[in-house]
């Protein structure tokens, strides 16, 4: 692996800069590797668009913007409109089906998956919608380990909460490796 750049995108209150900071953590206190995160907002918190670019690494990273993802996370159909440009020729595009159409062609594996309708079904609380969708993430392109997230979950969500969270892990592993079949 030599740099992975990934861009999660959506609206304000669905847990996209969340999703990023976990999985950065992830990759650099339980994985042993390098990684940036940084983040931008529309003009409303909630609602508004939402931006946060991760990169992972096992060298140096020089530069923590993402100029073209590798993967490309859209949780909006404005994310996708704006951010579809930006993935990287053989990239990967993640959507939530119930959110997203894609309309436009890009030169990337486009994978939309039922995430919002499984975590409804499976556990009744949209609050965990992010994380279904960092595990189908991982489950899809094997960046860290589903025990890493597990670990800083269990450090930064209140302890009633973490239950909750690591189902909603699972969910989103079993869709994005059962993608892969």
């Amino acid at each position: 692996m030599k740099h992975t750049r990934i861009v999660f995108s959506g609206s304000g209150g669905q847990g996209v800069i969340t999703a990023a900071i976990i999985l950065a953590e992830a990759a650099v206190i339980y994985e042993g590797m390098n990684a940036t995160q940084s983040q931008s907002y529309g003009a409303a918190a909630r609602g508004g668009a939402t931006r946060s670019d991760v990169i992972i690494s096992e060298e140096e990273i020089n530069f923590p913007v993402v100029d073209q993802a590798n993967i490309l996370v859209c949780l909006t159909q404005e994310a996708y409109t704006s951010y579809a440009p930006i993935i990287r020729p053989g990239g990967t595009l993640l959507t939530d089906s119930r959110f997203v159409t894609t309309t436009r062609k890009v030169d990337a594996r486009q994978i939309e998956l039922p995430m919002y309708a499984g975590v409804m079904e499976k556990i009744g609380k949209p609050i965990v919608f992010n994380i279904c969708v960092l595990g189908a993430l991982i489950g899809i392109a094997d960046l860290v380990q589903a025990e890493s997230v597990m670990d800083v979950i269990a450090e930064r969500v209140p302890k009633d909460f973490i239950d909750m969270n690591n189902r909603a892990l699972d969910l989103g592993l079993i869709m994005g490796r059962n993608y892969q079949r």
